[in-house]
């Protein structure tokens, strides 16, 4: 099994390029912050590469910017290619197959660009008393979750 899941943010603005063969593609760097911190108390991040094609490099270009947060569902991929003195080098990037919208607004706080709300964000969906859809059920109902235990 080969998948990568990953929330961070994006280290520059996301720029779309072309295939010879017209194909979009997207490469951009996410920066992942460590679960820990360091022996000096700061928390540490990984700079991890992502490589995105069609009409998702299209999106993440359009609706993404420098320092906005993205969920990332992808593969890892590796790579190679001979530098400009001929020596062999390695790449590992994460190959995109999905991503998400994390938060809710951009930077800037203009929410027109984007249709679609973050999970992440939170809604108050209580009901107050007076339009209790249940009101008209009489007494109150007690559920055991003891099988929870």
């Amino acid at each position: 099994m080969n998948k990568v899941l990953l929330v961070g943010r994006i280290t520059a603005k996301p720029e779309l390029r072309y295939t010879s063969s017209n194909t979009a593609f997207l490469r951009f760097t996410v920066a992942v912050n460590r679960t820990f911190t360091n022996a000096d108390g700061k928390r540490e991040a990984d700079f991890i590469n992502v490589v995105a094609w069609r009409k998702q490099a299209e999106t993440i270009a359009k609706f993404f910017d420098k320092g906005n947060l993205i969920g990332i569902e992808g593969r890892l991929q590796t790579g190679s290619y001979d530098d400009k003195d001929g020596n062999k080098r390695y790449t590992m990037d994460v190959a995109l197959d999905n991503f998400e919208f994390v938060e809710g607004k951009n930077k800037g706080g203009d929410t027109s660009s984007f249709s679609e709300p973050s999970p992440y964000d939170y809604q108050d969906n209580s009901v107050s008393v007076e339009n209790d859809p249940f009101a008209e059920y009489g007494d109150s109902v007690s559920i055991d979750d003891s099988f929870l235990d």
